[in-house]
Order: C-alpha cells, then structure tokens, then sequence
C-alpha cells in the first residue's frame, strides 16, 4: 500500500502510495490531515476534502496537545490518544515522542488497566487481528485479512489471552488493549515502524462473569477453553504465524501464569519468540537491582531476596537474578539459595508439600531458620521470613496492596543500612508500598524503584526521585536488536545482555542520589544501547549473523523510524505492496 523510498539524486526520503481521496484521508499510516501540501491535494485528489489553510505539522501537534490537555481524567485522555492513533499513526506518535514521560502512563499502564477493563464500552473502531476460538478452523482466512501495508511486512506480533491482565485478572477480549499499548512503546521507544507491527487477542473466552452479562461486551460470550483443546487452538496460531510472517518477532503478553512459561518452552525453538512479563520484567528488575548495589558499593551475588510473589514476573526475575549472580561468580545452588519466596501460603520451604517446579527449586530448607526447624505445618508470614532472612532486597510481585507495611519494612530496615525495596506491581492500586511511607518509614534510607509512576518524594529537605522498573525499558531494545540482527531465536542470555546494559545507563554512576533507572524521556538512548548489546549477544550464540559492530549499529539506526511527514509520490496500485 505504501512504500518508504529514497531519492538517489538527493538521498532524501519520500513516501510512494496509490491511494488517492478519501481512501488516503482515512488510512491512518498515511493520513497527513490538514498538513497535506497544496501540491499533494493536487495531486491525490484532495482539493475540497480539505479546509483551505495548510497546517504545519508543529501547529497540528499544538491543537492536538491543547485537546489532550482539555480532558478531565485520565481515562478521556487515552480515549483521546487512541482515537488520534486511528487516524493519524504519524500525528499520534510523534506527539507521544514529545511527551513520552508525561504520556507513556496513559498509553500504557497504569491507565491502560482502565482502559482494558472498559474496553468494551469505550470500543470505537477495530484494531489488531481477533483471532477467535469459533473460528479456529479458518485461520489461514483471519491471517490472510492482515493489512501488510509496508514494503517488508510485519516485524513484531504482540499477543494475549487476556486472562491475566496486569494485576486485574481475566478481562477477556478488553486484553487487547495490552497488545495496542506495548506495540505502541515499541515504536515510540525503539522507532519500529508501527506499519511493521500487529497486536492480536486470542479470544478464547472469559471466566468473568460481569463479562459474560455485560449486553456491551464485543468478545466471545463463552467460558474459557481450557485444557487440550486450548493447546490445540494456540499451536494452530503459532503455524499460521509461521506459514505468514516466518521472520517475525512474536512476543506473549499477559497469559496466566500455568500458561506463561509452558507456552513459551513449547514455543521459543519453533519461531522467535519470548514472554515479556517473564524475560523482560526480570531483565528491568535486575537493572534497577545492579544499580541499587552499585550505590552500596556491593555485589549482587552477595545480597539476601526476599521476593513476595511466585507468578510470571517473579520467575523472570529470580531467573535473571540467579544469572547475575552466576556472573559475578556465585554457582547456581549458592545464587538459588540467597533468594527467598513468600506466596500466598507464606514463606515457601522444603517442608511444603503444595509446591510447583518453580517453587520448588527456590524452596528454603526449613532447617536454615532458627526456631522453625519443628514448624513445617505453620505459615510463615513475609514479616516472619524478613525477621528469619534478614534481607537487602524486597521485590513484590503479587500484586497485593500495602504488602510492604511499616513493621514489614522497619524489620528490613534494622538490618540493613541502604534497604533496596521494589514494590514492582500494575496498577498502582495493586502496588505493595507507596514510595513515599517506605522512604519515611526508613528514615530516607531506602533505594526504591516501583512499578507504576510516582511523583518524587520530599523528605528532609530535598526531593527523592522514583525510578519506575518500566519493561519499557528492556523489551523495545530487545525486539529492535532481535530484528535488526536478524536473529532466528531470542535466547535468555539475551536478557541478561540488556539488562547489564540498562545497568551501566543508571544515573547513579555519576550521582548517587539520583534514580536508579535513567529517566523516560531517554528511553530512546537505551533501547538502541539495548539493541547494541542484544544484536552482539546474537551473533556470540549463534543465532545471528556475525557483522562488525558498526555495521549492527548502521543496522540498527537504519531500522529506528521517527515520526515526521514525508513528502508523497503517487504511483500505479501495482508498485505498492498491499
């Protein structure tokens, strides 16, 4: 439908399209609006279709910004950059680049958990590909209906379940707004081309009943398949992405936690794959976390975790925890045993007969606690396993409010000087701790990076700013890498590559007092120093080609779009890909 061409008198860019009037006017990949040039409208077939005064691009941006900033809550401004998103994709996206800080919590979380719980009553036009249980025998029709309106496809798939939406549960097909928010980071952090990525819902039903009797809900009105069936239904997905997009990066979002990890070990050597909340969670995590010893002059390998939470995140997380330390020398049993999991049963020991693989290998001798050698059958509590454990960090990711409480958090602090404290769960009403009680709460000693954004904390006179472990941080890099490396897998050790890189980005280098993640508004400066550090970890393993690192970086910088309107040539309907 459109291609991105280069002059080669000039080199200067230009975008060649077939499309003409109100069928131009309505594509919002190429929609320019009123900032068409009067040549353009000669030549598209405009003239009328338009008011008379052509718009500069920076007085569009204006009036857009000035209606943004017109809405009263935060749900009626995602509304309003969703709807800018279905018509002018350049419009939407360069407004978010200049607004990324500011914006980023509205595209994505913690609003977008709004957004996704409302989805169906806000639901204003389709986007993204619904592939449907009932029409599971006719997938190669739903992929075949995909719009490849760039020269080169699609790079990115980003797909849910919806079952396990940030920290509120089953949402059913409202999960799509998950897909939409993370391809837009994609594209605003680390320039993939937006016409280069889909957002897909496997809707396979919901068990919320509100859902169910809601008469507005637009997804299948059916309980969740389950079991066989559904394994069924997802290999069936994974072979039509294969047989349609076989270079394509497909990233798994958001699925329950008995589903998370087993989908992606099925899946991960059939195709180029990886599971955000998992890989890319753990790799944000373990940045913030190497920063935070940095500022105490400590190793990783050497701190006691405490982590509340044995789901997705808290898996990605140990993992690439026990990864770091392995690299400052620590074997894998020595690194296992430093971290502690407390879950909805408490601590999670080796007396425990309820207990996954994963909790498994992460479970304490019960013999290791003082006192509690004889006590298997009782629940130790997270006060109780920070009493017995004594740890440097706390980690949560169980999504329970006010987990981290004062005599949680005074326990901790009595045993450490500089307590590193990550209440890492979405949105902010599910999150452990305020920032600002657990700066209180230790006397200003605390070194906190969260989930969800918060405002700086004022205490003792100065203001404390708050990193925000945002995966943004990590998966945009990664998939920017991945693709410009034209890497066949993404591997673990891929993660922990741009995790160390995140780590040597923190601001803490050059200022102790400063956040331990560097601000949003140079996300744009990781995801490339990410992508840098992914591409060359692809080659090592194999798994790309080996090119010199300036011809990675040409590739990489060569693949990172920035939003601006290009000058437009019409051509025949034949030389555009469609």
């Amino acid at each position: 439908m459109f291609a991105i061409c280069r002059d080669p008198a000039t080199g200067e860019q230009y975008l060649e399209t077939a499309l003409s009037g109100h069928a131009l006017l309505e594509h919002p990949m190429l929609n320019k609006g009123s900032a068409f040039s009067e040549a353009e409208r000669r030549e598209f077939g405009l003239l009328g279709l338009l008011p008379m005064s052509v718009t500069t691009p920076e007085t569009q941006l204006a009036r857009i910004y000035g209606n943004y900033k017109a809405k009263t809550t935060d749900l009626e401004r995602y509304i309003h950059l969703i709807s800018l998103q279905d018509r002018n994709e350049t419009a939407f996206h360069r407004l978010i680049s200049e607004h990324l800080a500011e914006m980023m919590p509205i595209i994505y979380t913690p609003v977008v958990g709004e957004a996704c719980q409302n989805y169906s009553r806000i639901y204003r036009r389709p986007r993204g590909l619904y592939v449907s249980w009932p029409q599971r025998h006719e997938l190669d029709a739903v992929f075949a209906n995909v719009a490849e309106s760039i020269a080169g496809g699609i790079d990115v798939i980003v797909a849910t379940d919806g079952e396990r939406i940030l920290g509120l549960g089953d949402l059913g097909v409202g999960g799509m707004g998950i897909p939409v928010g993370k391809l837009a980071l994609y594209t605003a952090c680390a320039g993939i081309h937006p016409a280069a990525t889909l957002p897909v819902i496997l809707d396979v039903g919901t068990n919320n009943q509100s859902l169910l009797d809601d008469p507005l809900y637009v997804g299948w009105r059916h309980e969740r398949i389950r079991g066989a069936e559904y394994d069924e239904f997802v290999e069936a997905f994974v072979v039509a992405v294969r047989k349609r997009f076989p270079r394509v990066l497909l990233q798994w979002e958001d699925f329950a936690k008995n589903n998370a990890t087993r989908l992606l070990e099925r899946f991960r050597d059939q195709l180029c794959s990886f599971n955000d909340d998992i890989q890319g969670t753990g790799a944000v995590a373990v940045s913030a976390a190497l920063a935070a010893v940095a500022v105490k002059g400590e190793r990783i390998r050497d701190q006691r975790i405490v982590m509340l939470g044995a789901g997705s995140a808290a898996m990605g997380i140990c993992a690439q925890l026990v990864a770091a330390m392995m690299l400052e020398g620590a074997t894998e049993s020595q690194a296992m045993g430093n971290i502690c999991l407390v879950d909805s049963k408490g601590l999670v020991h080796d007396q425990r007969g309820d207990l996954d693989s994963f909790k498994r290998a992460y479970a304490q001798p019960l013999t290791r606690f003082a006192g509690r050698e004889n006590q298997c059958s009782d629940v130790i509590s997270l006060l109780e396993t920070v009493e017995l454990a004594r740890p440097q960090i706390l980690v949560g990711t169980a999504a329970q409010a006010h987990a981290f409480n004062e005599a949680v958090v005074r326990e901790m602090a009595a045993h450490t000087d500089r307590p590193i404290i990550f209440p890492l769960s979405n949105p902010t009403s599910k999150c452990e701790a305020h920032p600002a009680d657990l700066i209180r709460w230790t006397g200003g000693r605390a070194l906190v990076a969260t989930g969800s954004p918060f405002a700086d904390v004022h205490h003792d006179g100065r203001y404390v700013r708050i990193a925000q472990c945002n995966n943004a941080y990590v998966f945009p890099g990664v998939g920017l890498g991945v693709i410009a490396a034209q890497a066949t897998r993404v591997t673990d050790t891929m993660f922990v590559a741009a995790a160390r890189a995140l780590a040597e980005l923190s601001p803490v280098h050059a200022d102790m007092a400063a956040p331990l993640l560097p601000s949003l508004d140079e996300v744009r400066t990781v995801a490339r120093q990410v992508a840098v550090a992914v591409a060359e970890d692809a080659a090592r393993s194999g798994v790309a080609p080996r090119l010199p690192r300036e011809e990675l970086e040409r590739r990489i910088d060569e693949r990172m779009w920035t939003p601006r309107y290009l000058p437009y040539r019409r051509v025949r309907p034949e030389r555009c890909r469609g």
